[in-house]
């Protein structure tokens, strides 16, 4: 499908593990219909900070996938938490937003902001936020176009993740996931696993299992891209080579985390447009 009006942007080296992706979709003059205009997301360990610089979003109540919380907010920026299950939301009409996705430990490094308390939840940022971060968030929302938010995030972000000194490996979950656990057994004086455990969960919010998890859910989302439409292509050998103990677990783990079983998600993917923002880290 053509995804007009819907961009990744990947941040430059200087925020290597900190910024994931900002995701830029406009569908403004597209004329989308009801069914064009909802939107799936799978579950993730990133937070994100998303601005509307117009129209807005309604969280669905779909069962499989996250719920609405009673503090969910229709604000001009939000904030989101890790997700532990998929989301499912609509468009009511035309719009045009900004979503920065950030890794957890990056964030709570960043902000103090322990996230164990914000799994799941999707909130009005402004009275989360240090003061200086209220400020951008502000600047955010005032800029003119998505080339003048890029600039103005990079300009905030840049010299405060330089500050702290702080370099993580790569943008694949799998060598994030893998760092952040020799971080943390490194980190201080206390080796056990449940001390390890306890300091993953504080910086990101999801224990490590999860975010192993996730890891090969992308792992296999990526091996279904490159082999998608080559002969002998099957969902065993994708399994076994992105460490699923079988078929059933790579089935059971895609629609835990996603909504869909695997053939169902490729499926869709490939012809509906409210799976865009799974095309995008593919395109």
């Amino acid at each position: 499908m053509d995804d007009v009006g819907t961009r990744l942007w990947l941040p430059p080296l200087s925020l290597a593990g900190c910024v994931r992706a900002v995701m830029l979709r406009d569908t403004r003059g597209r004329a989308l219909d009801g069914a064009q205009r909802e939107n799936y997301f799978p579950a993730t360990p990133l937070v994100s900070l998303f601005w509307w610089a117009e129209g807005r979003s309604d969280w669905l109540a779909t069962p499989g996938f996250s719920a609405p919380t009673p503090d969910y907010a229709d604000a001009p920026v939000l904030f989101g938490g890790p997700f532990t299950l998929p989301s499912h939301t609509r468009n009511p009409g035309e719009m045009w937003a900004f979503k920065l996705l950030m890794l957890p430990d990056a964030f709570t490094a960043l902000t103090g902001i322990a996230l164990d308390r914000h799994v799941n939840r999707i909130v009005d940022p402004r009275g989360l936020l240090p003061a200086d971060w209220r400020e951008w968030l502000d600047a955010m929302s005032a800029a003119p176009d998505d080339a003048a938010r890029l600039r103005l995030l990079e300009a905030f972000l840049v010299p405060r993740w330089q500050t702290l000194g702080a370099q993580q490996p790569g943008h694949r979950y799998a060598a994030w996931s893998e760092a952040l656990a020799v971080r943390a057994a490194t980190s201080a004086a206390g080796r056990s696993l449940r001390q390890l455990e306890r300091r993953i969960k504080a910086w990101a919010g999801l224990p490590l299992r999860e975010l192993r998890a996730v890891s090969r859910a992308e792992r296999a989302f990526y091996a279904v891209a490159a082999a998608d439409g080559q002969p002998g292509f099957n969902w065993a050998d994708i399994a076994a080579e992105t460490d699923y103990a079988d078929q059933s677990h790579l089935c059971r783990e895609t629609r835990r985390l996603t909504g869909f079983s695997p053939e169902d998600l490729r499926r869709r993917l490939q012809t509906e447009e409210a799976f865009w923002a799974y095309r995008l880290w593919v395109a």
